[in-house]
């Protein structure tokens, strides 16, 4: 900490650092490999800690988790923060750990109802008229009151939309539903499974309010365990944005505080924007230039900036 007030990031010509009351004004880790992104993560998050602000991040890498450790003062340590002025002195974060497949860390859940028909399309990778239909199966959901938990669900309800005598007729009211796209987008289920994504959907859900946790006046610092879910990264990328739209839906509103509520780490940022279509981007930067006033900060971490579309890009106040 630079001050009670600030984040110190580094030392250039003077301190470099981060002001907590405009960190929720969101930003950006640009770099080549092995230039320090995934340093400068660490430095934040526990520069956030420290000052009671809870952080999300994923580990990508498997090296965040050292957060959770009292580090060790070695030489070269020592010498460093000499040569800049400081004087090192080790230390260790609360850190909670978070797996989407539940082997590395506590198991993370929501349903599908809760997931909605936009970010289910991305996540099966459907077209236009694939994602249609699964509007279709949502909407009669919704109107029927139908459970829509986890994916044998979603599948049962797909199955009677080609049934005379079960949902057609009802779906029929919405537009043509041919069952060769019930179908395709069967075997799009299939492959999911095929990753692991069955056991993301179930519950009980994940509660926003586990991640807003703050112990002895730190902030908890809370590790998705990604490095084996980086095998399936639109199943990454569609799960963090599921985890924005949460928080944007269920925190209230605070304006502008002197700290933030929560701090968010989406590394690997590009995936999100990759063959993403416009309903997805557009959903992204709604949600980027509003949370801001409910007290989150997002920190987007990639290679280039011109990784982040630009509409998003221009949200961005904070660039390292």
């Amino acid at each position: 900490m630079a001050d009670a007030g600030s984040i110190l990031v580094g030392k250039s010509g003077k301190p470099e650092v981060l002001n907590l009351k405009l960190a929720n004004r969101h930003g950006l880790i640009t770099g080549a490999t092995g230039t320090g992104k995934t340093v400068t993560l660490q430095v934040l998050a526990e520069g956030f800690s420290a000052a009671g602000v809870p952080v999300f991040a994923a580990d990508v890498k498997g090296d965040l988790s050292g957060v959770a450790a009292l580090g060790e003062p070695k030489e070269h340590f020592v010498k460093r923060a000499k040569d800049m002025g400081y004087a090192y002195k080790p230390d260790q974060f609360p850190v909670v750990f978070w797996d989407l497949f539940g082997d590395q860390g506590h198991q993370v859940r929501t349903t599908v109802l809760e997931m909605g028909p936009l970010l289910m399309s991305r996540l099966l990778e459907l077209n236009d008229t694939q994602e249609g239909v699964l509007n279709i199966a949502f909407r009669i959901a919704d109107e029927q009151q139908l459970p829509l938990i986890d994916m044998k669900d979603l599948r049962l309800l797909l199955n009677e939309l080609t049934k005379q005598d079960g949902l057609k007729p009802m779906a029929l009211q919405y537009g043509n539903v041919a069952d060769a796209t019930v179908g395709s987008i069967l075997r799009q289920l299939l492959v999911l499974e095929n990753q692991g994504a069955t056991k993301f959907f179930g519950e009980p859900s994940l509660a926003i309010t586990d991640l807003i946790q703050v112990e002895d006046g730190r902030g908890v610092i809370n590790v998705l365990a990604a490095d084996k879910l980086m095998g399936s990264p639109r199943l990454y990328a569609t799960f963090l944005l599921w985890l924005l739209s949460e928080l944007f839906e269920q925190l209230p509103e605070v304006g502008d505080p002197d700290k933030p509520k929560l701090v968010f780490f989406f590394d690997e940022a590009h995936l999100l924007f990759n063959n993403a279509p416009k309903a997805l981007l557009e959903a992204v930067e709604q949600v980027v230039r509003l949370i801001r006033s409910k007290g989150v900060g997002i920190y987007f971490v990639t290679h280039n900036p011109l990784d982040v579309p630009d509409t998003v890009l221009a949200q961005l106040g904070n660039r390292v």
